[in-house]
């Protein structure tokens, strides 16, 4: 039997450069995917999100689908380059009247804003000047946070920093796969270091405007799984791989620590930025924790020997194989609902009462289906994703974990950063020549759990 308690938010999300176009419109200034996206063989297709959905222009249409679905909390990002084009300094009014718009319009439609301040399309002013491995950026972000806040705090009462720290830090400054493309680790761990200081600088900032609204971090938290956990090199890595993707954020908001593991192994490289005082800054009190779950890792013992480059492995050298067991969704990705369970109750029995009220803040799946001849899009396989997800996140309830929402990935079809347009995370299709939208089977799907509440999870 399913269980949402009452009052259980039921939402979507997105992100601003992947939806909203109108890139040198109204005085936006560049940000690092406009950059990135202009740099030959970044991104797939050499595609950009100049125009994307152009939301820019047809947002009215997009709450008109959320109302139609059912939607009551939409998670947005604000454009930090559309409202501060230099990152800092001048404010672009044009900008701030595009999100009243979008948030009036909203509340009028009886949605929820959740609204993320950075959500990677970061303005290349502030990357010009060394972005988030440049401490000063830790200010400018407090001092950005302080004008939005100002700003839209009457109307939006939920606010996020920052989205998914561990990817602006490892994929955008380690791996170099996400803008701004940097292959550095000892520049990801400045990066990391200061997302985490810029959140609680943020977070301070806020609530130094506003005792009224509710802030707290977004997380990409995933379990990492081993064959033959006892194994030392796969035990090794399962402990890294934790401390970096789930703990590292974790602990340092909650405790004032990083990772002990993290500090053995890259002393030089994570303890070189760490400055006297800087780990008492970074704890701060959140309303809440939102949680984006896609996944989880697979490690497994080389048979070659070999050291592996992709997305874990890439963050430290042991010979692992971090091949995922099939169904994969179109991203490659494996099935693992039950991973989710798994987290959410792991962190409720770690934490008990010092763990505030979470957010599944992301969930989704990639798959490709298309218009069928009907008109319509029958996308059973996201249907069935998301049926054995939000399962997943029942089952957590049920065992006591705080969850008191869930956001969609995504509302629609989108730019999906550095694969273009080839991957569709949507329960809305986006034809991207034509920008007619039609909602799939799993968005009318999604709208009878939103209607009952989960009854017929």
């Amino acid at each position: 039997m399913t269980h949402f308690p009452e009052g259980f938010i039921w939402g979507a999300a997105t992100s601003s450069y992947q939806i909203e176009g109108a890139a040198y419109q109204d005085g936006r200034g560049l940000s690092i995917w406009d950059t990135f996206c202009k740099t030959p063989g970044k991104v797939a297709n050499g595609d950009t999100g100049d125009v994307a959905n152009d939301h820019y222009h047809r947002y009215l249409e997009d709450i008109a689908l959320m109302k139609e679905i059912g939607i009551n909390s939409y998670r947005f990002s604000f454009a930090w380059p559309r409202i501060f084009p230099g990152g800092d300094g001048v404010r672009e009014d044009r900008g701030f009247a595009f999100y009243d718009r979008l948030i009036d319009a909203l509340l009028e439609a009886g949605i929820e804003p959740l609204a993320t301040l950075y959500h990677w399309d970061l303005p290349q002013a502030l990357q010009d000047k060394g972005g988030w491995v440049n401490r000063d950026i830790v200010q400018a972000f407090a001092d950005y946070s302080t004008t939005v806040v100002e700003h839209f705090g009457d109307r939006v009462k939920k606010f996020s920093p920052i989205n998914e720290p561990w990817v602006v830090a490892w994929l955008g400054y380690g791996i170099g796969i996400h803008a701004p493309g940097i292959k550095d680790r000892k520049s990801a761990f400045a990066a990391a270091h200061h997302t985490v200081l810029a959140h609680a600088a943020s977070t301070k900032a806020m609530r130094a405007v506003r005792s009224d609204i509710l802030t707290g971090p977004v997380l990409n938290q995933a379990n990492s799984v081993a064959d033959d956990p006892h194994d030392p090199i796969q035990k090794r890595a399962l402990d890294i791989a934790d401390a970096h993707q789930n703990r590292f954020w974790m602990d340092a908001f909650m405790y004032g620590k990083y990772p002990q593991i993290l500090l053995d192994e890259y002393g030089d490289e994570l303890g070189s930025v760490i400055r006297e005082g800087d780990m008492q800054e970074a704890m701060v009190k959140n309303d809440f924790i939102g949680i984006n779950y896609y996944f989880d890792n697979y490690i497994h013992t080389s048979k070659d020997g070999n050291v592996q480059s992709n997305s874990i492995a890439g963050l430290f050298d042991l010979a692992i194989d971090e091949t995922a067991p099939g169904p994969l969704t179109d991203m490659g990705w494996p099935l693992t609902p039950s991973g989710l369970t798994n987290l959410l109750v792991r962190w409720h029995k770690e934490h008990g009462e010092k763990l505030p009220d979470l957010y599944i803040t992301e969930n989704g799946c990639a798959y490709d289906e298309g218009i069928s001849a009907d008109g319509k899009c029958h996308d059973h396989r996201r249907i069935d994703y998301l049926q054995r997800h939000l399962s997943a996140v029942s089952d957590a309830i049920a065992q006591g974990s705080p969850v008191k929402g869930y956001y969609q990935w995504s509302l629609m079809d989108n730019f999906e950063w550095a694969l273009g347009y080839e991957k569709r995370f949507g329960i809305v299709y986006v034809d991207f020549d034509t920008q007619e939208r039609t909602i799939k089977d799993s968005g009318y799907w999604y709208s009878n759990q939103i209607a009952t509440n989960g009854r017929d999870i």
